[in-house]
């Protein structure tokens, strides 16, 4: 029996952006990330994917805040602010984190709260297990279209390469 559910015309082309807020790397890839969320908007769904590093002692804690940043609407905002200061997070740690929830207008006691009580941890602990399970390594790696990019030791080259595959799929 075959299904004969009908298929969307066009389906919106995702690329997974995996990321850690307190990698200098992500960092430096931001413009990238910007870059190409500017030049697709909607027709290409840019997602950030969890994958803090053992070596960052406030990965893990940062990414639980990036997800209670997009409960609250604005998480691109909130991992562009934590990202351009990577060094305070390095230094102040969970205080910080709820502080730029702060300034950026969001609910900084509901982000203390998230991170005592957990409620982000399953997201970003299956995401760390779905990076480790398609080869992630390192941080930033780009996902699109079935084609893992390693940004971790260079980042040469690969919004050009994001680009032609984004192109190339919203052309099928």
């Amino acid at each position: 029996m075959s299904d004969s559910s009908p298929v969307p015309a066009s389906v919106t082309p995702v690329l997974d952006v995996w990321c850690e807020l307190q990698c200098p790397d992500c960092r430096s890839a931001l413009d990238d990330v910007r870059a190409l969320r500017a030049r697709y908007g909607d027709r290409l769904e840019v997602r950030l994917r969890h994958f803090p590093l053992e070596k960052h002692k406030h990965s893990f804690a940062a990414a639980q805040a990036a997800e209670e940043a997009l409960e609250q609407g604005d998480e691109w905002a909130y991992v562009e602010a934590v990202l351009g200061r990577v060094e305070e997070l390095d230094r102040r740690g969970e205080a910080f984190l709820v502080e730029v929830a702060g300034e950026l207008g969001l609910d900084g006691e509901e982000f203390d709260t998230a991170l005592i009580d957990g409620r982000h941890i399953l997201i970003v602990d299956a995401d760390q297990a779905e990076g480790k399970a398609i080869g992630v390594t390192g941080t930033p790696t780009y996902v699109i279209g079935g084609e893992r990019l390693d940004g971790g030791k260079s980042q040469e080259g690969l919004r050009e390469r994001v680009e032609e595959i984004a192109d190339r799929l919203l052309a099928e």
